[in-house]
C-alpha cells in the first residue's frame, strides 16, 4: 500500500515537472528568458574581468583580455541539454561577428576534463573556460539570481551590461542584441 502511494507521488513529481519544463521552455520562451533586472547599472564586470580560469586544455587564461569588446558570456554545464543545444548558433554568432570585436565566451560550470571530453565530440568555434563553483559565483554577480543555466549576458565595449537572458537563446535573439551596440 505505502509503495502505492510513493509510486503515485513520485508520478506527480515527474508529471509536475515535465509540465512545468515544457511551459518553461516551449510555451513561454521569450517572457521567461528575460532577466528581472529591469536595472542592469546594479550589475558589475569586475567579479567577470578579475577571474582567471582554465580554458578546456587546462591553461590559465585572464578574463581581463577581452574587456574593451562587445561580449557575449554564455555560463553553461555539459550535462546541460538546452546549453548543449545552443552552442552551434553561439558559434556561428561567434565566428560571423569576430571582425565586429564581438568574442563569445562560454564559462562552464564543470570540470576541465568534463569540458576537453564535450569539445571532442562536439567542437565550438568561442573560447570556452571551466569554472565550477566560481562560474555560478560569477553568474550571480552578472545577475543570475535564479541559478539557472544556461544564463547569457551581453556586455558593452565600455564593461557594462546591457542585458541578461534565462535559458536557452537563439542566434537571432542575440543578434538583434548585439546589433545596436555596433555603433
Amino acid at each position: 500500500m505505502i509503495k502505492k502511494i510513493i509510486q503515485a507521488i513520485a508520478y506527480l513529481i515527474v508529471m509536475f515537472t515535465l509540465g512545468f519544463g515544457i511551459y518553461y521552455f516551449l510555451l513561454q520562451p521569450n517572457s521567461l528568458l528575460k532577466s528581472s533586472f529591469g536595472n542592469y547599472t546594479q550589475l558589475s564586470t569586475s567579479t567577470l574581468f578579475a577571474a582567471k580560469l582554465p580554458n578546456e586544455n587546462n591553461v590559465q587564461q585572464v578574463l581581463k583580455q577581452y574587456q574593451g569588446k562587445i561580449i557575449v558570456l554564455n555560463f553553461w554545464a555539459t550535462w546541460c541539454g538546452p546549453c548543449r543545444d545552443e552552442m552551434p548558433e553561439l558559434s556561428q554568432l561567434h565566428t560571423e561577428n569576430l571582425n565586429k570585436d564581438v568574442v563569445v565566451l562560454g564559462i562552464g560550470i564543470d570540470t576541465v576534463d568534463l569540458i576537453k571530453d564535450f569539445t571532442l565530440e562536439t567542437p565550438v568555434s568561442y573560447p570556452l573556460f571551466a569554472a565550477e563553483d566560481e562560474g555560478m559565483a560569477i553568474a550571480l554577480a552578472l545577475g543570475n539570481d535564479r541559478g539557472v543555466l544556461p544564463y547569457t549576458v551581453i556586455i558593452d565595449r565600455r564593461g557594462n551590461v546591457v542585458k541578461t537572458y534565462f535559458g536557452r537563446i537563439n542566434k537571432a535573439l542575440l543578434e538583434s542584441t548585439v546589433k545596436p551596440l555596433f555603433l
